[in-house]
């Protein structure tokens, strides 16, 4: 590439004055390989966030309920465990659906208190009681609003 005399004028002549000693209108030269442009800067994208309705916030914190009462169960067998691993594939098979049917989750909330009635170990049926409420506060979750 060329270097700008003192006086700004093109090599060529074209008369073309540029300040700073910079030609702005690239010549092309002949045996010279064109320039492309530097690499553009790599701006870093927006990730887009998904808007949430009420429904996907409340399914959110439905799968957080079921996963805290899967942690709760204790390794041992007890009286009614199987009733309350039957209702945990249940609400698993209800949360994968990709409608969300509130009234579906709100007979499975009464399905959780027919299995805490069933279930004779009593310290078990307070941890089963406190997922019961924590589902019902889920079940209440709404977007929270900017």
């Amino acid at each position: 590439m060329w270097e700008p005399n003192g006086n700004g004028l093109s090599p060529e002549g074209t008369g073309h004055y540029c300040s700073g000693g910079v030609d702005h209108m690239a010549v092309e030269k002949p045996n010279e390989p064109v320039k492309v442009a530097e690499k553009e800067k790599k701006v870093p994208k927006k990730t887009i966030k998904k808007v949430q309705s009420d429904f996907d916030v409340k399914r959110k914190a439905v799968k957080l309920v079921v996963a805290h009462l899967r942690k709760k169960l204790p390794e041992i067998e007890f009286i009614g465990m199987d009733h309350i691993t039957s209702w945990i594939v249940d609400i698993e098979k209800l949360l994968n659906k990709q409608e969300f049917n509130m009234i579906e989750y709100i007979e499975m909330r009464h399905n959780l208190n027919d299995v805490i009635e069933r279930t004779i170990d009593e310290e078990m049926r307070f941890k089963l009681r406190d997922s019961w409420y924590s589902l019902g506060k889920a079940l209440d979750k709404k977007v929270k609003q900017k």
